[in-house]
């Protein structure tokens, strides 16, 4: 078995760490192994890095896949960059190409200079985007269109409610679920509710000032990213035979099904074709991509706290070189 390489100086390479369970403040910037990918990976020279909110909290990220302790812990799943070596078994791919993707939760991330990932899970980047822009779709892009159209089953012409229509999963969904022929209904402060409505919202609801559960009947879909007394409300606005689809909590099962609903809780997973199809609608125009800032790797405790900080209009994006 062999291993396409280009020539690399060290063994070592910068990586945002933790070496125990934490907030932002556990994140230091230090010398890490550099990774070798294993057969049917690649590793990738990484451009950029966009941060997830939430995911210092996740159990995944101090974990191996078999659910042993995994420290110290690179964060970090959004990845742009270029393709630097080719694991034995590699196919279809070649070094330098520019790729992005999503790295799966129980392992290692992108917050680094260097980052594996199975070759089957990345996508070429879209070509019209840098790479700063590209590596903000691929969690939040592939979350909404799995939450729409995978597990909400979301047809042309259906109305669907979308909590938190400028964050960064809901922007992606909006425009989406508009795209692709849906009525969209979201929910919004009201500093954001223009920037929705250009995303394509035919109708926005100010959360703040009113209750969208009095406002809202009988919808084919709810997509929930905001969770607790959102979502439990969700469920009576919902049409018999609809659903209520949710990443931020687990919607009431027998509630749902007194009410002839479907309600999931899911995790967004990588998936090839789904990239492919997002960096197409990113390089028509159809597919708007926002970042809330950027900031080099060194200063990766500062963008996690900005990250963790609430609304943002779009993803905190690391420039790692």
């Amino acid at each position: 078995m062999t291993m396409t390489t280009t020539t690399t100086p060290t063994t070592t390479m910068r990586a945002a760490r933790l070496h125990v369970r934490g907030g932002p403040e556990q994140v230091v910037v230090e010398q890490a192994p550099l990774p070798v990918p294993p057969a049917g990976e690649v590793r990738i020279r990484v451009r950029a890095c966009a941060l997830t909110p939430g995911e210092l909290a996740w159990d995944e990220t101090y974990r191996h896949p078999d659910g042993s302790p995994r420290f110290p812990a690179i964060p970090g799943h959004d990845v742009a960059g270029e393709i630097d070596v080719l694991g034995a078994g590699v196919a279809g791919w070649q070094r330098g190409e520019a790729v992005y993707g999503l790295i799966n939760f129980p392992r290692d991330g992108s917050a680094a200079e260097y980052v594996c990932a199975p070759a089957a899970e990345i996508a070429r980047m879209p070509r019209s985007i840098d790479a700063l822009h590209a590596a903000a779709v691929p969690l939040s892009g592939l979350t909404a269109w799995q939450g729409l159209f995978d597990q909400g089953k979301l047809q042309k012409g259906q109305r669907v409610l979308i909590h938190g229509g400028s964050g960064g999963v809901g922007a992606y969904a909006v425009q989406l679920a508009h795209h692709f022929g849906a009525r969209v209904i979201t929910t919004a402060s009201a500093a954001n509710i223009e920037a929705v409505r250009a995303l394509g919202a035919a109708e926005v609801i100010d959360y703040a000032h009113s209750r969208f559960d009095e406002l809202v009947r009988d919808v084919d879909l709810v997509f929930d990213t905001i969770g607790g007394e959102t979502l439990t409300r969700s469920l009576a606005v919902v049409r018999p035979g609809g659903r209520v689809v949710s990443i931020a909590g687990k919607p009431d099962p027998e509630r749902a099904a007194a009410r002839q609903i479907t309600a999931i809780f899911f995790i967004v997973h990588p998936e090839q074709s789904q990239l492919q199809q997002l960096a197409a609608l990113v390089d028509a125009g159809n597919l708007q991509v926002q970042i809330e800032a950027t900031y080099p790797l060194s200063e990766a405790r500062a963008a996690f706290e900005r990250s963790v900080g609430g609304h943002l209009r779009g993803k905190v994006v690391l420039q790692i070189q």
